[in-house]
C-alpha cells in the first residue's frame, strides 16, 4: 500500500477530528441556555433530539446545526490540511469526528448517537450525498414522526448512494468510510430500533408551532 494510500499524517488527522467532536454543543448550550443537564432530560442523550424534548426549540436548532458544523469541519481541515492521500484522510476525518461524538473523552465516553454530525461529515464528504441523506432524514422523521427512524433510513441509504454519486469505486476510501459511519449509526441505534420493532419508540412533534391568530 503506498503512502498515497495510507499518508503518515492520518494518525494527526484521526486524533484531531475526534477531538472536534467530542466538543459536547448540547450539553454546553443546555446549561448556557437555563435547561439544565441534558443528560438528565429524557434519554439522555445530548444530541439535538434530547434537547428538542426540553422544549427549547432554538436551543435544539442550534444543537443540531453545531453538531453538524463540527462533522463538516473535521472532513474540510483534513482536506485542506494535507497533501497527499486526501481522500484517505477525509474518511479517516469522518469516521473520527462521530466516533468523537458518541465517545467524547470528556463526558466519560458517553456522548451522542452522531446522527447529525454523521451528515455534516457526508456534506463535506460528498455535498449530494450528505444532501439526499438529509432529505431522507427530514422526511421520514416528518411523515413518522420518530427522528431515529428518519436517522436510520439516512444512513442505511448512505452506503448504496455514495459510490454512484462519488464515482469512486466500492474499495475506495470515501465508500468504506460511509459504510463504517452505518455500521457505527446503527450500533448507537441499538435500543431505538428494539423500540421501533415493538411499537415503543418514543415520538417528537417537529412541526412549527402553530401561530396565534390576531383578531381584527
Amino acid at each position: 500500500m503506498s503512502w498515497s494510500f495510507f499518508p503518515p499524517s492520518l494518525p494527526v488527522v484521526g486524533v484531531g477530528a475526534y477531538l472536534i467532536g467530542s466538543v459536547p454543543f448540547g450539553l454546553l448550550l443546555s446549561k448556557m441556555g437555563g435547561a439544565g443537564d441534558i443528560r438528565k432530560i429524557g434519554s439522555g442523550n445530548i444530541g439535538a433530539t434530547n434537547v428538542l424534548r426540553t422544549g427549547r426549540r432554538g436551543l435544539a436548532a442550534a444543537t443540531l446545526f453545531l453538531d453538524g458544523f463540527k462533522g463538516a469541519l473535521a472532513v474540510l481541515l483534513a482536506r485542506v490540511l494535507c497533501e497527499t492521500g486526501v481522500q484517505s484522510a477525509i474518511g479517516v476525518a469522518a469516521v473520527a469526528v462521530v466516533v468523537g461524538h458518541c465517545f467524547p473523552v470528556w463526558l466519560g465516553f458517553r456522548g451522542g448517537k452522531g446522527v447529525a454530525t454523521g451528515l455534516g461529515a457526508l456534506l463535506a464528504l460528498c455535498w449530494p450525498v450528505g444532501l439526499a441523506c438529509c432529505l431522507i432524514w427530514l422526511a421520514v422523521a416528518k411523515l413518522s414522526h420518530i427522528s431515529s427512524a428518519g436517522a436510520l433510513a439516512a444512513f442505511i441509504a448512505a452506503p448504496f448512494l455514495m459510490p454512484p454519486l462519488s464515482m469512486q469505486p466500492l474499495h475506495s476510501p470515501l465508500p468504506i468510510a460511509t459504510l463504517l459511519l452505518t455500521l457505527l449509526i446503527v450500533v448507537r441505534h441499538a435500543g431505538n430500533i428494539a423500540r421501533l420493532i415493538s411499537g415503543r419508540e418514543s415520538r417528537i412533534n417537529i412541526d412549527p408551532p402553530p401561530q396565534d391568530k390576531v383578531k381584527i
